[in-house]
């Protein structure tokens, strides 16, 4: 074969359409000799040189061609669950995830919510839970109050939180995966913070101090997951929130988290920055605990004798004598605060569980200043039982401890009420809030899954006041899963089955010491507080009642209180309005003006004559 022959045969070879190698471009030479024999020389005839001809060929010209690296396992893996029935029924192609995807946004919200397994046993089981007199090792109307809290009374309180320990995991894996499985959606349940403290410290009251005795505060609660579940049944959910005022709406949120962080500062469910005071009501504390002392109202008998006032009860250990800002459970409790903030600037996931973990861990050491197992018989107990570790405790006392005995009474009633308003607000705001972050919510305000979300919400509710704990709700945390990439329900199943994992650490998690939980407590407050820029300040009509529901709520120590406030103060400052409205509405003057502006109207269009 001659050079030229090669060279045609190379250039067809070149230019033919269906070959995949490209010819390089003319040299300026070969240009202009073809524009001088004009466009109708074939292009063959301008005789290239081989070496030109043969330059496109990457082995020839160096180049290799681009080498994708084979699958990877979790590929492989990926993309196995994508296509089977699993992948199809949680909608993983369709919704842009995948299942490590989900896997990894799943552990990324419990490691943000777990602290709720700790701080809501521990709030809870301060209402005293099923305990009673009766358990007292040596009965009377004192021996559940410090400051000489009866041994037998101490000891059904530490297993009630053992119990409510596993009963918020319980709930927490009932709820998550009724939402995952059900509504498939990337969020995840369990008992709310704000609905906790005033079902302990509202209904039941410290120690049973309160108006409402624990089997009826969970009968309340049972009542409200029905009444939930019917409201959900028949969509009546959402219309329900918007019958409340707007004002008091926004600022709900920011009162039950100034609230938490109200309770985070005291001594008894926290860091103790704040103490009792004679003159002030409250003033600084953080003094150690042999500086503390109870208050104990008593009155004078007629013989000259001392007695307790009847009702009234003795306090915890609140009022300071002297040393102020020298306790060290105090500054151990500020340095996990500080570890917490930090965190949350950097965005650090589990930020609230580096600093539970970080004052938990110091405060497991015994002989120190700061323990959490002091060397008396109750201390001795208690690490007898945080050194098992590892131990399933089942549910003895507060399962099924549900009395209707008190459903004639108002104050049940009030109960009832009160949780099924912020229920209400807090479940459909978080769930609206959550589905809107993922990008679920459609131009007409809904999302895929929502009747469900609702009804799995509900159905929660009731389990958990089966369970002896107070009612169970969507957690705000979900948003960190969301922003790890969790769009379906295997993000919720996740969290479910760490918390099914959690229950075999129950004697760690009993152990926890209330200056960890504390500095928890109020950056879940300061975390609840964006919602105030929602109210309209300059607007009076709003910024008071607004103002009135969030001072209300932490003053009072009652949610039902500055709800009760807000709204009575919004109504007695738009009753007038109303009334006038009204009044024109309906007057016979008022019912003459429209027709004199339509006919007016009318008449400028000329249409009618006058």
């Amino acid at each position: 074969m001659s050079t030229c022959s090669l060279q045609r045969d190379l250039i067809g070879f070149s230019r033919s359409p269906s070959s995949r190698i490209r010819t390089i471009a003319l040299s300026p030479a070969r240009v202009r000799s073809q524009s001088v024999r004009g466009s109708a020389n074939p292009p063959h005839k301008s005789r290239p040189s081989l070496t030109n001809a043969l330059l496109p060929f990457p082995r020839l010209t160096g180049r290799r061609p681009t080498m994708h690296p084979p699958p990877s396992r979790l590929h492989n893996l990926n993309a196995a669950v994508a296509s089977s029935w699993f992948g199809r029924r949680f909608k993983l192609s369709e919704r842009g995830t995948t299942f490590t995807t989900e896997l990894r946004a799943g552990t990324a919200t419990f490691l943000t919510m777990a602290y709720i397994l700790a701080v809501n046993a521990s709030i809870v089981s301060d209402s005293g839970a099923n305990c009673s007199v009766s358990d007292c090792l040596h009965p009377s109307p004192s021996c559940k109050f410090p400051p000489a809290i009866d041994p037998g009374y101490a000891d059904c309180v530490a297993r009630a939180r053992r119990d409510l320990i596993v009963a918020t995991a319980a709930s927490s894996v009932i709820g998550s995966v009724l939402m995952g499985f059900f509504a498939n959606l990337p969020l995840a349940l369990a008992p709310g913070m704000g609905t906790n403290a005033y079902f302990a410290y509202s209904v039941v009251g410290f120690h049973g101090s309160g108006s409402v005795p624990y089997r009826s505060a969970l009968a309340a609660v049972f009542v409200e997951g029905v009444l939930f579940l019917l409201l959900s049944l028949l969509g009546f959910r959402s219309r329900l929130a918007r019958l409340i005022p707007r004002p008091v709406r926004s600022s709900s949120s920011v009162g039950i988290g100034l609230f938490l962080a109200f309770i985070g500062l005291q001594n008894n469910q926290g860091i103790g920055l704040v103490s009792f005071s004679p003159s002030t009501l409250l003033t600084l504390g953080a003094c150690p605990r042999s500086a503390r002392a109870s208050l104990t109202p008593v009155q004078t008998l007629p013989n000259g004798t001392l007695s307790l006032i009847p009702g009234a009860t003795v306090s915890d250990d609140l009022l300071c004598l002297h040393g102020r800002m020298q306790s060290p459970t105090f500054w151990l409790a500020a340095a996990g605060f500080l570890i917490i903030s930090y965190c949350l600037i950097r965005n650090i996931k589990g930020s609230i569980i580096y600093g539970i973990v970080f004052v938990t861990a110091i405060s497991w050491f015994r002989g120190t200043a700061v323990t959490a197992f002091p060397d008396t018989p109750e201390g001795n107990e208690s690490y007898a039982y945080f050194k098992k570790v590892v131990d399933f405790h089942p549910i003895s006392s507060t399962a099924g401890a549900l009395s209707f005995s008190d459903i004639a009474r108002g104050r049940f009633w009030e109960a009832v009420i009160t949780f099924l308003y912020v229920d209400i607000l807090d479940t459909t705001g978080t769930l609206y809030s959550m589905a809107r972050f993922a990008g679920f919510v459609d131009e007409n305000g809904e999302f895929e899954g929502q009747y469900f979300a609702f009804m799995s919400d509900a159905t929660a509710i009731v389990a958990g006041s089966l369970l002896g704990t107070s009612p169970v709700t969507a957690f705000i945390e979900s948003s960190t899963g969301i922003r790890e990439g969790g769009r379906t329900g295997l993000t919720a199943l996740t969290v479910a089955a760490y918390f099914i994992l959690s229950m075999f650490f129950t004697p760690l998690l009993a152990s926890i010491p209330p200056w960890a939980v504390g500095p928890a407590l109020i950056v879940v407050g300061v975390m609840m507080m964006k919602a105030v820029t929602e109210i309209e300040w300059a607007d009076m009509r709003q910024g008071i009642p607004a103002f009135i529901t969030l001072i209300l709520m932490p003053l009072t120590y009652s949610i039902a209180y500055g709800l009760i406030g807000g709204i009575t103060v919004f109504v007695l400052l738009n009753a007038w309005d109303w009334a006038a409205a009204a009044f024109k509405k309906f007057s016979p003057a008022a019912t003459k003006v429209p027709e004199v502006e339509v006919v007016n109207i009318v008449n400028d269009n000329g249409s009618v004559e006058v």
